[in-house]
């Protein structure tokens, strides 16, 4: 798995820790630093909480397109 550089981007676009994005949808730090370095692949649910809270759409945080596969 890839890491989740978008993701991190948006976070940090926001001026949010990866401990305020975690406390925002119910996980912790450490499950939020696994997304974006690719180590954990998280539920559709917590993926759609991610967004919310970055108001940012599924594919724009998530899709990994055909070339990067």
């Amino acid at each position: 798995m890839a890491k989740n550089l978008r993701l991190k981007a948006a976070r940090a676009s926001l001026d949010l820790s990866q401990k305020e994005l975690a406390e925002a949808v119910g996980v912790t730090r450490q499950t939020i630093n696994a997304i974006e370095n690719g180590d954990y692949n998280p539920t559709i649910y917590l993926c759609i909480a991610i967004c919310k809270r970055l108001g940012k759409t599924l594919d724009q945080l998530f899709w990994e397109d055909e070339e990067n596969e």
